[in-house]
């Protein structure tokens, strides 16, 4: 089975303000948090803690409930669809939080050296390049 990947703008249509509410709050509690940690435990430590993607919790969620009801609208139970697609969304989260570590390891090397447009080009094509090839490798072994 072959995945085509296609942006969908009609899903922007299908969430409703309260659920962008919901990622707002979710993103602006966690970053709340990681400056407390940044506070208490110093740049460094609290540094880490950005790299959690944000919006995750609440993202993971929203979808599994859009995919149950797009389920029932066509007359089926849904249950299974929607674990899956929240599965599908949380593998991706996991290969692009492992790909922002070698993003950020660029960075922490590169930075003190090298102009920093060009090290944040570099550590962006990196980050694709080696988020890509995890995907590429995550669908070889389901395979």
């Amino acid at each position: 089975m072959q995945m085509i990947v296609k942006i969908d703008l009609s899903s922007l249509k299908s969430t409703r303000p309260h659920e962008y509410a919901i990622r707002f709050l979710f993103g602006g509690l966690l970053t709340v948090l990681t400056g407390l940690i940044a506070k208490k435990y110093g740049p460094a430590i609290g540094g880490l803690f950005l790299a959690f993607p944000a919006i995750f919790p609440a993202s993971v969620t929203l979808i599994e409930k859009h995919e149950k009801q797009r389920k029932r609208k066509a007359g089926y139970e849904g249950t299974n669809r929607g674990r899956s697609a929240a599965s599908l969304e949380s593998a991706g989260t996991s290969i692009g939080a492992l790909a922002l570590v070698f993003f950020a390891f660029i960075l922490y090397r590169c930075l003190p050296v090298y102009s920093a447009w060009l090290i944040l080009i570099i550590a962006g094509l990196a980050w694709l390049a080696f988020s890509s090839v995890l995907w590429f490798l995550r669908k070889k072994a389901r395979l």
